[in-house]
């Protein structure tokens, strides 16, 4: 058995994990990574890629974000599609000069785990059997195994990044935590493809076959998806059906506009709303996904996650660098009232665009005029422009 003492004990290497670990550096607190998959699987999965502004300046101040500010696309704009004709929402304009860039998921994190292995920080892959106790105390600790050994790490906190399906949550007494949750009867079929996408920016669609989404992950790489069932079989799905059934819900101009390709990913992800409360239990923080989903519509996952962490990683600064325990202490409440708020947006945003199998015609014409309303109104148009790019965190 092997025992070392750390600050910080991370659960998850994942963007919210390797985020906060990288400010806790740059702050002089030093932090452990435990992470259950490969160093590989993690750099390799395929998720969003539309950071917000406060998440791009997240990202420079960790100093991780000279890729993205070279590589990254940055967008004022983008559209929505409904009957027939796209209508575009010019965030610049209506927000007074907010923007959000483009900038896959997977290249956040490959950025976030190069600055860690440049800085010769820990980080545990593979680790097997991963628990955690003792946090409600002053001393709490994790144990893990790895290549046949047993590991203890006793840390003054565990920050929980570790997902959904992670551990941190799961070990909270069910007495003491309250979840909320709505799953969606439907998911989006994705595809990624060697191709350029087939507008600049983002297209949002409503069509009565269901919703679809134009996006890229680069100006050679497109990203685009379909609305489809929840139990939806993968295998049923060809690249060919898939172009077909997407061109049917787009715009003429962009139905023709469209370049297609041999997939190189392809994938079905379910919807759900989730949030937890509260984020804090006695030395134990969520953050991220550990603690809250969202549907993707309007991309405010990863978002939402940076969010978190930075409130975090405020705080814990705060309680190593002055004894002070006003920032953990508020935690949960302060990203609570922003994850409360995303929740909404992403709800809306999803109810707004999608056809729901149970609701009937009704549905669809009360959708329809909202998006009529939406788009010609500069006071509604402003309040989604303002929820798109993100709220200021004093919000």
């Amino acid at each position: 058995m092997s025992r070392k003492r750390t600050q910080v004990a991370i659960i998850g290497a994942g963007p919210s994990g390797l985020l906060l670990g990288q400010l806790l550096h740059r702050a002089g607190i030093d932090a452990v990574i435990i992470e259950r998959q490969s160093a590989r699987y993690v750099s390799e999965r395929i998720r969003a890629g539309v950071l917000e502004q406060t998440t791009t300046d997240l990202l420079i101040e960790a100093g991780v974000g000279d890729r993205m500010r070279r590589e990254g696309l940055v967008h004022d704009g983008f559209s929505l599609c409904f009957s027939g004709a796209r209508h575009r929402i010019d965030l610049r304009e209506l927000t007074g000069g907010k923007l959000v860039t483009v900038y896959g998921q997977t290249e956040v994190t490959r950025d976030l785990m190069a600055a860690r292995s440049a800085a010769g920080l820990e980080t545990v892959y593979e680790a097997q059997a991963v628990n955690i106790a003792d946090f409600e105390a002053d001393r709490p600790r994790v144990e893990y195994s790895k290549d046949g050994v047993t590991h203890i790490i006793d840390c003054d906190f565990i920050a929980g990044c570790d997902g959904y399906h992670g551990v941190c949550r799961a070990s909270v007494p069910s007495r003491s935590i309250t979840t909320f949750e709505r799953v969606y009867p439907f998911g989006w079929l994705g595809v990624l493809v060697d191709q350029p996408p087939v507008s600049h920016e983002l297209i949002y669609a409503n069509h009565e076959r269901g919703f679809a989404l134009c996006s890229m992950r680069s100006n050679t790489r497109s990203r685009y998806y379909v609305q489809c069932a929840a139990d939806e079989q993968i295998d049923k799905w060809t690249d060919d059906a898939f172009w077909d059934e997407l061109r049917m819900r787009l715009d003429p101009q962009a139905a023709e506009a469209l370049k297609t390709g041999a997939s190189i990913e392809k994938s079905i992800a379910p919807l759900r709303s989730f949030v937890a409360e509260p984020m804090r239990f006695g030395r134990l923080f969520l953050a991220g996904d550990a603690a809250h989903i969202v549907p993707p519509t309007g991309a405010k996952g990863l978002n939402l996650a940076f969010s978190d962490v930075r409130f975090l990683s405020r705080a814990l600064i705060e309680w190593f660098t002055e004894r002070s325990a006003a920032g953990i202490d508020h935690y949960s409440q302060t990203c609570l009232k922003r994850v409360w708020k995303a929740s909404r947006f992403s709800w809306w945003f999803t109810s707004l665009m999608h056809r729901f199998p149970d609701e009937g015609g009704i549905k669809q014409k009360l959708q329809l005029a909202e998006l009529e309303y939406l788009v010609g109104s500069r006071a509604a148009s402003t309040t989604m422009a303002e929820n798109y790019v993100g709220l200021p965190f004093d919000r």
